[in-house]
């Protein structure tokens, strides 16, 4: 059975606890895999790595380094293949997703960034009869970078893209759920050329490995995407140490849909953004909101097209649905069905694990569930439950929409359906989140901010934002 390794200093190597941790693949609930359990030697050894590779990265001339990046998207999409592969195995998801939209980002996310480095351009402005400022941007030096598992490579490159082109040597922790394709991110990096200890990909838990890349002193800003409560645990500890930090947290995102939507693209499109990758994606809709004229008609249409969701195995083609990350992932799951229940919720469909014949009948399947009859303010309705379960409730009023929209602690994205443009932009503008998808949803485009408000997070990425997020402003000012 395969044992992991860390990335460091250009070189894979064990812990040197020499300790390893299972890595369990979800669709039969079997380890397949050893990771590292890595902690703060090991963190030491790649800030050491990193400090000296440090001068001959961020010294490199911008089409230099461009040039490594381009090389190393094209290593990701050489390999596709084997990438989608692991992708699915490690995490879950149905193969198909995997090669239509995990894999295809990280390869866009190394390629995007390493030509939009080249047309980063720094500011001047004139000071009449004085002298002119102009503006420089310096790569931070080390930086911390660490990702989920709902999208393992998409999101690990997300961060890593952005902070290697602007100069940075990144230290690296993907989460220790899905680990297999941050580690053969490692051999493309090599291929492609980028110098030793530029970039350094560390295993392990969280509490280990994750709080010595938060707590070093010479790693100057953290990049985390992950839960809510973690980034609070990240902001109380790194802010007394003056890190820059950006976190990408939860989200408990409405769907708001009026009677005027083109209604057969919602449909199809609104089960997508409910049950996407098992609904693990924090951009998911869960919380569907319906003018109430055709709530029924919404309802009736919605369950029957969910019924017919085939929840499979990764590599079976006709599988709309996997498995969900974890075990202790899908009792939570299932735990807030139960909770629902008890809040007087109705399950409409699903509601339930799926045991699947052998060889994945150990493996994590819930069928996916939609439940109606639930207070907008209950506990089922507020808090984060990241899988594939969603609430339906007709609303009658614009205002009462956006009340219950806006009533959780989250905001990062809400989806909108109506064909009355000026009802758009108004509700657009009264969205209490970072994101609004209008009469669509997913919408990419790489150079827009990403991120949220309230406790979805702090920051954005994306574009030109995680440049300036990985670079210090200097100002200099010549007197004439």
């Amino acid at each position: 059975m395969k044992k992991l390794q860390n990335y460091i200093d250009g070189k894979y190597q064990d812990p040197l606890c020499g300790q390893f941790i299972d890595n369990i693949e979800p669709a039969t609930g079997k380890v397949y895999s050893y990771i590292p359990d890595s902690d703060e030697q090991d963190v030491e050894v790649a800030v050491n790595a990193a400090e000296k590779a440090f001068p001959i990265w961020s010294k490199m001339s911008t089409e230099e380094r461009s040039q490594i990046l381009v090389r190393l998207s094209e290593g990701i999409q050489n390999r596709m293949d084997e990438f989608v592969q692991a992708e699915s195995r490690d995490n879950g998801k149905p193969v198909t997703l995997a090669a239509h939209v995990d894999i295809p980002r990280a390869v866009s996310n190394f390629h995007f960034f390493a030509t939009a480095i080249t047309h980063f351009s720094s500011e001047s402005h004139y000071m009449e009869g004085l002298g002119l400022n102009y503006t420089l941007r310096k790569p931070i030096g080390i930086v911390g970078c660490i990702s989920p598992w709902n999208l393992p490579l998409y999101l690990f490159s997300w961060k890593i893209a952005p902070a290697l082109a602007a100069g940075n040597c990144v230290i690296a922790k993907p989460s220790e759920i899905t680990p297999y394709t941050a580690y053969l991110l490692g051999e493309v990096a090599k291929e492609a050329g980028l110098p030793d200890g530029v970039l350094n990909i560390l295993h392990g838990l969280g509490h280990r490995v994750g709080d010595a890349i938060i707590k070093h002193p010479k790693i100057k800003a953290i990049s985390f995407t992950g839960g809510t409560k973690t980034g609070e645990y990240i902001a109380r500890t790194a802010a007394p140490m003056f890190k820059k930090l950006s976190l990408e947290l939860g989200g408990k995102n409405p769907v708001i849909i009026f009677a005027d939507c083109d209604f057969d693209e919602m449909l199809s499109t609104t089960i997508r953004s409910s049950f996407a990758n098992q609904g693990q994606i924090c951009l998911c809709g869960s919380r569907i909101l319906v003018e109430r004229s055709i709530y029924d008609k919404f309802k009736e249409a919605f369950v029957s097209k969910v019924e017919k969701s085939v929840v499979s195995y990764p590599s079976d083609p006709k599988a709309n649905l996997g498995a969900v990350v974890s075990e202790p992932h899908m009792e939570k799951i299932l735990s807030y069905i139960e909770l629902a229940k008890e809040e007087g919720g109705t399950i409409l469909t699903g509601g339930e694990r799926v045991i699947l014949d052998a060889p994945y009948q150990d493996g994590y399947y819930i069928r996916p569930t939609v439940i109606e009859g639930l207070a907008y303010n209950c506990r089922t309705n507020q808090e984060e439950i990241f899988g594939p379960v969603v609430t339906i409730a007709p609303f009658d009023t614009e205002e009462e929409a956006l009340m219950m929209a806006n009533s959780t602690q989250y905001g990062l994205q809400t989806t909108l359906w109506t064909s009355d443009l000026k009802r758009a932009h108004r509700v657009a503008d009264e969205a209490q989140s970072g994101i609004v998808w209008i009469n669509s949803w997913l919408v990419r485009d790489l150079r827009t901010p990403f991120g949220g408000v309230k406790a979805s997070g702090v920051g954005r990425e994306g574009g030109l934002e995680a440049l300036r997020f990985f670079t210090e402003a200097k100002n200099v000012f010549v007197k004439y």
